[in-house]
């Protein structure tokens, strides 16, 4: 056997074992981790305002390294509760829908990871906002598909939610995979809904908006520059400013 294809199936091995290894520890570790508030939500009791949250958070063990879970709050005025709509792939084992809504805290850590809040929007003119993100939802074509690797995922619902809002203008870091996802789509506009974007089954595209600035997918990896700021995009890494914070 040629060496090269011995060191392709010794390392497909590899991975394979690590995979299960790391399985059979989540299996140990998630039911402990944390899903407490992090305490960066407005207080619904004391906020009479709509208000439109998103958050992104580090992927659950291994795949936190490549990637972040996203998710969408809604508030309507006067609402005394948060309603979080967000894909979560292990239903699938149970043969349930993997899109969710529930009233839990908007801001929960995911299984031991902070949030970050990805865009919030308040005020006049919320409501009606409100109104297009439960539509958008409701016509989610995958709720019951699920794939980590390159979608449809929780971050292919969130960029399918911020493209029927583009007043969102939600800039999506690098870090979501699965938000360039287009299914047997090749043309869509961007995530944000103020570009357009190219993208094969979310393995191979570009980008390019005046939200997002431009972005290259390779494998699902996204590489790219913002100018405003200016920044550059990484895998793994996210948006990197290139201008000083002083």
């Amino acid at each position: 056997m040629p060496y090269p294809r011995c060191l392709c199936i010794s390392v497909a091995i590899i991975i394979v074992c690590l995979a299960v290894f790391i399985d059979h520890a989540e299996a140990k570790s998630w039911r402990t981790a944390s899903r407490e508030s992090a305490g960066i939500a407005p207080d619904p009791a004391v906020t009479p305002e709509a208000v439109i949250q998103v958050y992104g958070a580090r992927a659950y063990s291994w795949r936190g390294y490549f990637g972040i879970h996203t998710w969408i709050a809604v508030k309507p005025s006067y609402a005394t509760a948060f309603t979080v709509y967000e894909v979560i792939g292990w239903r699938l084992r149970r043969n349930r829908r993997v899109l969710v809504s529930h009233n839990n805290p908007p801001d929960s850590r995911w299984f031991g990871s902070m949030p970050e809040v990805l865009a919030d929007r308040r005020g006049e003119g919320v409501d009606e906002l409100i109104t297009r993100i439960e539509k958008a939802a409701r016509d989610y074509p995958y709720k019951r598909t699920y794939s980590v690797w390159p979608g449809p995922n929780s971050n292919t619902f969130t960029a399918w939610v911020s493209r029927s809002v583009p007043e969102l203008e939600l800039d999506l870091p690098p870090t979501a995979i699965g938000k360039d996802f287009l299914g047997h789509q090749l043309f869509d506009s961007a995530p944000s809904g103020r570009g357009f974007q190219l993208s094969l089954y979310g393995v191979l595209g570009i980008l390019i908006s005046q939200v997002e600035g431009i972005e290259l997918n390779l494998l699902g990896l996204t590489f790219g520059v913002d100018p405003t700021p200016m920044a550059i995009k990484l895998p793994m890494v996210g948006r990197v400013s290139l201008i000083s914070q002083n």
